[in-house]
C-alpha cells in the first residue's frame, strides 16, 4: 500500500462528486487527486481531459485500496491550451460522468536540492495510534512527511516515512526520535535518503546477545565454577578499571582446564535470537554477504558459520591442549578497533563501499563498526551505543531488519 500525505490531508471521501480548484496565475504545476469506487475507464476519462488541454503529466501514482480507486497526478500547465477555469470545467464534467471525486490544487515546484531528505523506519507490534505517535514527534520539529508506506511481516509492522527535515537540527531530531519512539515500545531507524535507497550488500552481526541469546563467556564461567569472578572482571571493564583486552585475557585465564566437551554441550544448547535464522536465510536469498564478527570465540563462531551458511566468521581463538582450555587466547584479540578493521577488510575483498554495509551489535566493542557502517543498528543495546547508532532494534524485533532492507516475504497491510 502506498499512501500520499500532504495534498490529500484535507480530503474527506463522500458519495457525491466534489471538485476543488484554486487559481493562481503564477503557478506552473497542478496537483490532481482522484477518488471513487473503482470501475473501468477512470484513468482514461481523467487523462483525456489533461491531454486535450495540453497538460503534460510529470508524475502519476495510482492504486486500488479496498475497492476505492485513488490516483495522484502532477501536471505541467506551462503550455496548457486551456485556462485553469476551463480545466476545472472539463474535469467537473468528467468527474460527474464517471462518478469520482477530483481535487485539484496549483502549487509551485520545490527544488529537490533544497530538501534534506531522510527515511525513517518504525518497527513494532501492530496497534492503534502508531502513525499518530510518530507524526506528532516529527511535526513538533517541523519535519515534513512526504511519503508513507506500511508493510507487515507476521505480527511485526514496519512503517517507512520519507521526510524532509527542512530547517530542523538533524542530530537533535534523531536523538529525540530514538528516545521518544523507544518510550512508545517501538523501534526506529533513521537514514539519509541516498543511503536508505542505495543497495546494501554486506550485513555484519555481533554474536553474543545479538545473533544468539547467550553470553558465551558467562556460560563457560558457569561450567568452570568461576561465574562470580568473571562477572567481577566484566564489571571492572565496564567501569573503565580494566581495558577490554586485559579484561578478556583475565577472564579466559579463569577457564583453564575446562574440557572441550563442555563447550560442545554449551553450543548444543545455544538459542538463536528470535527471527535470526529467517533473517539470515532472507539475506542470503537476496544476495547479501553475511558476516559474523565477534569478541566471542572461534569454537562457536565457526559452528554458527556452518549452521547458518554465513560467508565470514571471526572470533577470538581459545588455545586448546589435550582436549582442555589452557586459559590463553591465540593471536590478536578482536576488540572494537579490530572489529572495524575486519569489516573494512571484508569490504575491500568484496568490493563493497562503507555506505553499502549494515552493522548490527549490542555492546561497547561494536561502537566503531556501527559508527563506520552505512547503516549502524544498536540491537537491544546500552545507551552509549544507542547514541551513535542510526537506529534501535529491540530483542524481539530482529526480523524487522528484513523490512528495513526490503527483503522478500513481506506483504502489504493497511493502517
Amino acid at each position: 500500500m502506498k499512501i500520499c500525505l500532504g495534498i490529500c490531508d484535507q480530503i474527506h471521501l463522500e458519495n457525491n462528486i466534489h471538485i476543488l480548484l484554486q487559481t493562481n496565475c503564477f503557478v506552473k504545476l497542478l496537483a490532481i487527486s482522484v477518488f471513487g469506487v473503482d470501475k473501468p475507464g477512470i484513468i482514461y476519462n481523467i487523462t483525456e481531459v489533461l491531454a486535450n488541454a495540453n497538460i503534460n503529466i510529470v508524475d502519476i501514482e495510482q492504486n486500488v485500496f479496498h475497492g476505492i480507486f485513488m490516483m495522484f497526478i502532477v501536471g505541467d500547465i506551462e503550455r496548457a491550451k486551456l485556462s485553469v477555469d476551463e480545466v476545472r470545467e472539463e474535469l467537473e464534467k468528467a468527474g460527474k460522468r464517471i462518478g469520482v471525486q477530483v481535487y485539484l490544487s496549483p502549487f509551485e515546484k520545490i527544488d529537490p536540492k533544497q530538501k534534506r531528505r531522510y527515511v525513517i523506519t518504525v518497527i513494532g507490534k501492530d496497534r492503534v495510534g502508531i502513525v499518530r505517535d510518530v507524526s506528532k514527534i516529527l511535526f513538533s520539529y517541523g519535519v515534513n512527511i512526504e511519503k508513507t508506506n506500511l508493510t507487515a511481516r507476521d505480527q511485526l509492522i514496519s512503517i517507512s516515512l520519507e521526510v524532509d527535515m527542512r530547517d530542523a537540527d538533524v542530530e537533535t531530531v534523531k536523538r529525540t526520535l530514538k528516545r521518544e519512539i523507544e518510550k512508545t515500545g517501538l523501534d526506529v531507524v533513521i537514514q539519509p535518503y541516498e543511503i536508505a535507497k542505495g543497495e546494501k550488500r554486506l550485513v555484519v552481526f555481533d554474536m553474543d546477545s545479538t545473533l544468539i541469546e547467550s553470553e558465551i563467556i558467562d556460560e563457560l564461567a558457569k561450567r568452570a565454577g568461576v561465574e562470580k569472578e568473571v562477572k567481577e572482571l566484566t564489571a571492572k571493564a565496564m567501569n573503565g578499571e580494566l581495558d577490554y583486552d586485559t579484561a578478556l585475557r583475565e577472564r579466559v585465564k579463569l577457564l583453564k582446564g575446562l574440557p572441550v566437551e563442555v563447550m560442545e554441550r554449551i553450543y548444543d544448547n545455544i538459542r538463536l535470537t528470535e527471527g535470526a535464522k529467517e533473517l539470515i536465510e532472507s539475506l542470503k536469498k537476496a544476495g547479501y554477504k553475511v558476516a559474523l564478527v565477534s569478541g566471542g570465540f572461534t569454537f562457536f563462531t565457526e559452528k554458527l558459520k556452518r549452521e547458518l551458511e554465513l560467508d565470514y566468521a571471526f572470533g577470538n581463538e581459545l588455545e586448546i591442549k589435550d582436549g582442555k582450555l589452557t586459559g590463553r587466547i591465540k593471536g590478536n584479540i578482536i576488540n572494537a578497533e579490530e572489529k572495524a578493521r575486519i569489516i573494512e577488510e571484508i569490504a575491500r575483498k568484496e568490493g563493497i563501499s562503507k555506505e553499502n554495509i549494515v552493522a548490527v551489535g549490542d555492546g561497547a566493542n561494536d561502537k566503531i563498526m556501527i559508527e563506520r557502517a552505512g547503516l549502524g543498528i544498536a540491537f537491544n543495546a546500552k545507551d552509549a551505543l544507542k547514541d551513535v547508532a542510526d537506529g534501535l532494534i529491540s530483542k524481539e524485533n530482529l526480523i524487522g531488519i528484513a523490512s528495513i532492507l526490503s527483503l522478500p516475504k513481506e506483504f502489504k497491510k493497511r493502517f
